[in-house]
């Protein structure tokens, strides 16, 4: 594999997976709005590719050549012949990256060439899977086609993580997409966007719904890719509550064991690295134990999980 080198550009961030896991809630909550009219059917678009700035919206044929296009017409962009639509917009977010938002790999009505074509473009990849269907064998086949290099600096998100009810049903999937998926993303990343988009970035929502953890990855990602920087695949740990992937107990600080608190700063999310999450905030409440099941079983539990 060759080594990625430095960008001299905005890291590419591309938004993927299947129809309905999620990604266009993932875009509003990066964006802090939405961007596209709400009659818009997103299936039936190409590649949105979206940049900082007020440029008019155009599309990108498969000549090279430009063409303006209107944001209450896009539908009637013709998929054979574009590569993408292009549209600007002001949002913190795109200040250190541009977004490319992928339609569905799966859908039917869509030849697989409209957004395959699109892959040499992109960098960075956030894939959502939903947690009640994680990780179909369409979505790891269609994974298989992203480069390894881009693979390596992408992370996996379990979106719809609050639909499964029980932290038992939590720690089950989350260990079987960990070793399903293991060593081909940077991270995975369970996460209910929908309690993310309402909640404030201060409160412990916003901790317990998973975003802040994934704003961390998603920052260390993006500056690999930026460095030219691989970062290290590491081993997840599943989390039975609706938090990010842990790191290892062994790659955690002594100090970082629950009940002690432990500062987080900036300087400490190193490119390519997720950090763990294992301080609760003050006044949050603790996850609900399956009945019947104390600490010791679900431990017990999650290690034969991930040797099964």
């Amino acid at each position: 594999m060759t080594n990625p080198q430095p960008l001299d550009r905005k890291p590419r961030v591309a938004i993927m997976g299947e129809f309905s896991a999620g990604k266009s809630t993932l875009s509003n909550l990066l964006l802090g709005r939405r961007i596209l009219p709400e009659k818009v059917t997103a299936t039936r678009l190409p590649p949105v590719w979206i940049t900082e700035g007020e440029t008019p919206p155009s599309r990108k044929a498969l000549d090279g050549s430009l063409h303006p296009v209107s944001l209450e017409a896009l539908e009637a962009v013709p998929l054979e012949e574009t590569l993408y639509v292009q549209i600007s917009c002001e949002a913190p977010v795109l200040e250190a990256r541009d977004l490319i938002d992928f339609p569905g790999i799966s859908d039917p009505n869509m030849p697989p060439e409209v957004w395959e074509r699109m892959l040499e473009e992109v960098d960075c990849v956030l894939w959502c899977t939903h947690a009640t269907q994680a990780w179909r064998q369409s979505e790891a086949a269609a994974w298989g086609l992203v480069p390894e290099a881009v693979r390596q600096r992408s992370l996996l998100l379990i979106t719809r993580f609050d639909k499964l009810t029980t932290p038992l049903d939590k720690l089950r999937v989350q260990t079987r997409v960990s070793r399903e998926t293991e060593g081909q993303f940077a991270g995975v990343c369970p996460i209910s966007l929908t309690q993310a988009l309402d909640a404030d970035p201060e409160s412990t929502e916003w901790e317990t719904s998973g975003a802040q953890g994934f704003a961390a990855a998603l920052e260390a990602i993006v500056a690999a890719a930026r460095d030219g920087s691989t970062p290290a695949v590491q081993e997840t740990a599943p989390a039975a509550a609706a938090q990010p992937v842990q790191q290892p107990a062994a790659a955690e600080p002594a100090a970082a064991a629950e009940g002690t608190p432990q500062a987080d700063s900036p300087q400490e999310v190193q490119p390519g690295r997720v950090m763990p999450r294992r301080v609760r905030p003050q006044g949050a409440k603790r996850t609900p134990r399956p009945e019947g099941r104390p600490d010791a079983d679900l431990a017990a539990l999650r290690r034969e999980l991930l040797e099964s």
